[in-house]
């Protein structure tokens, strides 16, 4: 019998899984629901600009507050403004302020929380601490003070959008990247002479992907919801560009009149939240074995 290196009797093997996973995921119907939802509102918020572009958003109009018809397909608002292009040209401003945070704070969670985790001793102990700190800060809060901060603006609300997320996800990574670090395949690896980055890199961090892709699209909702609740308050993308948290803000004063002004954007709104939502909890049941009947 042929004997194998020890190395690799004990690495786990990488495998290509995603074919797998992919038709799992079909299998799942409020899974595929949203996986359909996201991929639209994608395309609506990315391509639709490209036939509805920022211009028709900022063109002022006659006919004010006009309800939807053929003309205006979701109706004008309070400056005659289409509502239609200006939900179009706002959505990739809206889905923006959920995603990119969510993959800048899961970048530097990964790191610092694997380091975190791996290293252990004063290193762990800094980290954590300004964690527990952040962490006493309602999220909201630490947000509209660093944007006060820092100023209104899209980019400011990324940055306290990233920063507010933070925290969370390197305490998450941590956690997960302590279970692996106790595997039997680390101490193989370390006394095959792997380096620290090479264990970083090529064991601890490829299997922590699937726990923190669960976790980064389970928290997109929330990052959306936060972020066009900025808006709403006056400290997101300054006017006159459209985003569907301050487009929501001025339809408050329209409420009764024009109710049309409010439907169309908060209904977006949620609808964002729960295919993401349903997507989330999708990949959880298909990636998370515990999980698994």
């Amino acid at each position: 019998m042929e004997e194998r290196p020890l190395k690799e009797l004990i690495l786990p093997k990488k495998q290509n899984n995603f074919s797998a996973t992919f038709k799992a995921l079909c299998r799942n119907r409020p899974a595929l629901i949203g996986l359909v939802l996201v991929i639209l509102l994608l395309a609506f918020a990315y391509i639709g600009p490209l036939f509805f572009p920022m211009q028709d958003a900022l063109k002022l109009g006659g006919q004010r507050l006009q309800p939807p018809g053929r003309d205006h397909w979701f109706g004008t608002d309070s400056l005659g403004r289409d509502l239609f292009a200006r939900i179009v040209n706002g959505a990739g401003v809206t889905l923006t302020m959920g995603l990119l945070p969510v993959a800048a704070s899961m970048l530097i969670g990964m790191l610092l929380g694997a380091m975190a985790a791996y290293f252990g001793g004063l290193f762990d102990n800094i980290i954590m601490r300004i964690c527990d700190i952040l962490a006493c800060i309602p999220g909201i809060l630490l947000s509209i003070t660093l944007v006060a901060v820092l100023g209104v603006g899209l980019n400011n609300v990324l940055i306290a959008v990233t920063i507010t997320s933070i925290s969370g996800r390197i305490r998450y990574v941590r956690s997960v990247v302590l279970q692996i670090v106790g595997q039997d395949y680390i101490e193989v690896a370390r006394s095959c002479g792997t380096g620290t980055p090479g264990i970083i890199f090529k064991h601890i961090i490829p299997n922590a992907v699937g726990p923190l892709l669960l976790s980064a699209t389970s928290s997109i909702a929330g990052m959306i919801m936060l972020g066009a609740g900025l808006s709403f308050l006056g400290l997101g993308l300054e006017p006159p560009y459209p985003e569907w948290g301050s487009m929501l803000m001025d339809a408050r004063d329209h409420l009764i009149t024009s109710p049309h002004m409010f439907y169309f954007p908060g209904a977006l709104l949620v609808i964002s939240m729960l295919a993401f939502n349903m997507l989330g909890d999708g990949l959880r049941d298909v990636l998370d074995p515990k999980l698994k009947r």
